[in-house]
Order: C-alpha cells, then structure tokens, then sequence
C-alpha cells in the first residue's frame, strides 16, 4: 500500500462548518491528534487529501491509486485491520456511509462511485465526527486512544519538581522539555498528556483526560477539568471543561469555557465567559449551515464553536450555542447573537464588516509572533471564505 487519502464525505463537510471552511475534515483535532495524524500512525503512511479545490494548496492531493478514507472516522485497530483486507474491487460501509475503498483516480473521486464495488459491510462501532459538537462530544474517549498510540513501549521523562502533586503516576506523560511548576495533577480519572516544550505553570489544577500539545502553555492558577485538549502552541488559564482547542490560539485569563470547540489563531479576551447550559435546562440549539438556521444538538450542555482567526475583547458574555465564524471581531457588552456570521466586526449592539484587508493585517502580526507566515496560500484560502460566506452578512444588504 503506497497512498493513502483522507477524502471530505459530502454528506458530512458542510454540518463542521465553520471548522471545514479553512481544513479538510481530517484535520480536525480530536483526542490528542488530528484525525489525519491518527490515520499515518495506524497506517505508517503519509496521508493526502480529498477536499475542496480552494483548500488543495494548503491540504494536497495525490494523483495516483490510492486507498480512500472518510476523513470524518476516527480509526481504531479493529478497523484499520479490516480496511487492509480490501481489494481493489472492494469498498467498506458502515450502513450508508462509506468508510474506505481503493481508488484509480483520486482526484476525481466521489463516494457515490464506490457502489458499484463489492459492498462489504463493517459490523462494529467506530467513532465519527459528524457535527461540530461531536468533536468535544467524543474528545475523552479520543484522548484516552490517542494517549495508548502515542505513549505504548516508551518512556515519560518524569516530573522532577518536588511541589507538584501527582496522583496516578503511572497515567501522566510527559514529553522532552515540557515543564512544571507546583501544580496538581489528578490523573484518577483518565490520563494526562504533556507535549514537547509545553508549560504548566504554579497552582495550575489539571484533571484527566487532558492533553496539553507541544509548545502549549496553562498559566498560573489555571482550573482545567476533564475531558479537555489544548493544541500546539496555545495558552490557557481560568477555568475550562470538555473542550478542545486546535492550536495558535489563546484563552490564558480568568473566564469559563465549556462544552466548546475553538478553531486555530483565535484570542479570547481577559474575563470571557461562555454559557454551556441553558437556564431551563433544555437541549441546546446551534446554527446549522447545511439548513440556514437551528438545529436540536440533543445535548444539554454546548457551549461555543469558534472557527479559525475569531477574537472577542474583554468580558465577552457567549450565550448557550453560540457559532462564530471565521475571521470575526466580537466586542462590546451583552450578548451577542448565537451566529455570529464570518467576518463580523462588532457585538450586541449591531456589526458590520471586517474587511479582508483589515483582516489581513491582524492575521499577520497574529501568525508572525508564533514565527509563521500569513502567505499567499493563507491569503487565498481566506479570500475565498470570504466570498462563501458574503451572503451570512445581512447587513451589507440592508446598506
């Protein structure tokens, strides 16, 4: 088996919105990995994708035979042994979704094409990631396989610190260069996972499953509860539940987050709050863009979904559910609506536009000062979500 390729299911890209205006679907965190990150270590393979035409600089293709994925489905060992047992005439199905065939040309593949294989249908349970609440949904049982993958045959480099305070050693991972300081760290209730050069810093109160990724920062004081990853280069502190962070993004003051998905290059003001339950207790509803409108999570818990390069000023109150888009400005006080279309500037008292030239100059001093570059892919990349979502913009009609 030479390719491997992570294709967008049609049937699912659009409910991850706005996570899946700016990565495949296989580039979404859950657990400790990227769902592509997952399916190189299973495969020992690099893998490609199968995605939106605009993405392909960023996220590429590959043109030659290869074996096909749904980049929605987190592997496991059961299936990745059952996709391997494929022929080329051969496609796996769980029910109506497809989960992996072999095709002659990956770049014009459809999902609907594999019909016409040998239909082979996969018995047992997998996890997917169909919604955008499903990421922070299934992130503990992500994180405690990711923790195995990750972790199996080797060796943490210990906690040297006498101050801080361990509980169920054996469940802690700590990478090269991570460092800690009088801190709590209560891995009773699932593992802890410390990357490379990451920093846990004095009172900081950890509670397992939590995985802090390389280069991540929790800052002094910090309440991290369970079930929660923080990704690459980031830094938190307050008090944050369940959640999942993808990386280049901060939250590092005072303020709640629960229940909630924060997308790459987003900041969260000092003393930003978000809701996660509503006062009657009933199911959370949250902005649908396959339907222009609500959708019934089923959940009682569901907080914020933020999508890539978001900001909110200081003392920003989220209400339950709420969905930013990509590239907003949220400021101002009260609460703001529960869809915050793309490129909004403002809050509770109205918003209009952040242009993409304002835009771009946030972006950049944003990407320099973790040394990366806002380049031309980026810029096109950003260009076109724009475009995409123009018409979310109500207000630019109403001028």
């Amino acid at each position: 088996m030479d390719n491997l390729i992570l294709f967008d299911d049609p049937a699912i890209r659009g409910s991850l919105l706005p996570f899946t205006f700016t990565r495949p679907i296989a580039d979404i965190r859950v657990g400790i990995l990227n769902i592509s990150e997952k399916w190189e270590k299973y495969s020992d393979l690099k893998a490609g994708y199968h995605t939106q035409d605009y993405l392909s600089g960023k996220f590429p293709k590959i043109d030659f035979p290869a074996l096909m994925v749904n980049g929605a489905i987190c592997p496991d060992i059961e299936l990745w042994n059952q996709i391997t047992q494929l022929k080329t005439n051969q496609s796996l199905w769980s029910q109506n979704m497809l989960i992996a065939c072999y095709s002659e040309q990956p770049s014009l593949f459809q999902p609907e094409q594999a019909k016409k294989n040998e239909a082979i249908q996969y018995e047992s349970d997998f996890i997917s990631i169909q919604k955008t609440w499903n990421i922070f949904q299934h992130n503990a049982a992500e994180l405690l396989k990711d923790f195995e993958l990750i972790t199996s045959g080797r060796s943490p480099i210990g906690i040297s610190d006498p101050h801080t305070i361990v509980y169920n050693p054996s469940q802690v991972f700590v990478e090269e260069g991570a460092k800690i300081k009088a801190a709590v760290l209560n891995a009773e209730g699932g593992p802890i996972y410390l990357g490379k050069n990451s920093e846990v810093q004095e009172g900081a109160l950890i509670r397992g499953p939590f995985a802090l990724c390389e280069g991540s920062t929790v800052n002094m004081g910090a309440k991290l509860r369970g079930d929660t990853t923080v990704g690459p280069f980031s830094k938190v502190g307050g008090e944050i539940s369940n959640s999942v962070i993808f990386g280049f993004s901060n939250k590092g003051h005072d303020g709640f987050l629960g229940n909630a998905v924060i997308g790459e290059w987003c900041n969260l003001g000092a003393d930003t709050n978000t809701s996660n339950l509503k006062n009657n207790y009933a199911p959370v509803k949250v902005w649908d863009y396959t339907r222009g409108g609500f959708s019934n999570t089923g959940l009682q818990f569901c907080g914020l979904m933020m999508g890539d390069h978001s900001k909110c000023g200081i003392n920003t109150m989220f209400n339950t559910g709420t969905v930013v888009g990509v590239g907003a400005n949220v400021f101002g006080d009260g609460f703001p609506r529960n869809f915050i279309p793309s490129f909004s500037w403002g809050g509770a008292s109205g918003f209009s536009t952040f242009q993409v030239k304002k835009f771009e100059e946030v972006a950049m001093a944003v990407m320099n000062r973790r040394g990366k570059v806002y380049d031309q892919i980026e810029k096109e990349i950003i260009q076109k979500v724009f475009e995409l979502t123009r018409h979310y913009r109500i207000w630019d009609k109403e001028v």
